[in-house]
């Protein structure tokens, strides 16, 4: 089995360990994020059926026919909900559109602030396999981000307020096999996520990498049973750079993978709009690093630069 390149944690020693192991488990968290940004947890709570109940619906909807799945694409919604067309996302540095096509679940929420979600016909079950694997997925991210209040010497509960019935999207994501193998186009250009943290479930091939403090490229293959969590660019922006969102690429296979699908589904843990990305005083040494924003002005901000808004 291949390692990760990452550090490799267990939630349980939080969620059900004595106060020694709790101690443990938020320690070496921080120590991760404050290094590399990235590490892999199991005992995580998103159950095996959960996922391959999902997988087996994504790829399903995935292989309709361009025209139906075209169908669910709103552009009123910036990209919030339903279908994204092949290519039509970029990394906020470049111009050329990543080779993959996705799906946005979003929060259930019945005000005027979000999208509602989109249900798709041909597969009626679709939206209510999402919405299950959502809810899952955002405990799980809310349990992690206790654990990161307490190594932040903030209140356990602190993040409870902003990211219940906060702006998470779950994305079921396609890259299709490559036909074009002499392309300058990739399958997710270098970038770092805007949220607060992601979690990332049961990527279907090889291909993920994330950049190292010493500017190397590493390898980030699953692990059966784990789930991958990293640092978001709200949450770095929270703790003034000292818990690290990495860039991170999905790049192309080579030979023979390359006329093969790949899968992911990452769930993006954002919180309400109203959210503040001040600085936490704490973390601020000298100066700090970013100018003060709301997570809903951060979050129109950078949908516009990757071609979403």
């Amino acid at each position: 089995m291949k390692k990760t390149g990452i550090p490799s944690l267990d939630l349980g020693d939080f969620l059900k360990g004595d106060n020694k192991l709790k101690q443990q488990f938020v320690a070496k968290l921080g120590e991760a994020y404050a290094e590399i940004g990235f590490v892999s947890i199991k005992n995580h709570g998103i159950s095996e059926k959960t996922i391959d109940d999902l997988y087996d619906k994504i790829k399903e909807f995935f292989a309709l026919p361009i025209n139906t799945k075209q169908k669910y694409e709103l552009a009123e919604t910036g990209g919030q909900r339903g279908y994204t067309s092949f290519g039509k996302e970029h990394a906020k540095d470049s111009s050329e559109g990543d080779l993959k096509e996705f799906w946005h679940f979003g929060q259930e929420v019945h005000n005027n602030e979000y999208p509602q979600n989109v249900y798709v016909s041909e597969i009626p079950d679709f939206l209510e396999t999402g919405l299950n694997a959502y809810r899952e997925f955002e405990m799980a991210g809310r349990n992690i981000l206790k654990a990161i209040a307490i190594y932040l010497d903030l209140d356990e509960n602190y993040f409870e307020e902003y990211v219940i019935g906060g702006n998470s999207i779950l994305r079921p994501i396609h890259y299709p096999p490559i036909k074009d193998t002499n392309t300058n186009a990739v399958r997710a250009g270098a970038h770092e996520d805007i949220n607060l943290i992601t979690l990332l479930v049961g990527a279907s091939a090889e291909g993920l990498q994330v950049l190292s403090h010493q500017g190397e490229w590493i390898d980030v293959t699953a692990i059966e049973g784990h789930i991958i969590v990293n640092v978001g660019d709200m949450l770095q922006r929270l703790t003034n750079g000292v818990l690290r969102s990495t860039t991170h690429r999905v790049v192309n296979p080579e030979g023979s993978k390359a006329s093969t699908s790949r899968y992911s589904v990452p769930f993006f843990l954002h919180p309400i709009s109203t959210m503040p990305l001040n600085s936490i005083e704490s973390c601020v040494k000298d100066h700090k690093l970013f100018e003060d924003i709301t997570a809903g002005d951060y979050l129109t901000e950078r949908l516009k630069e990757i071609g979403l808004m």
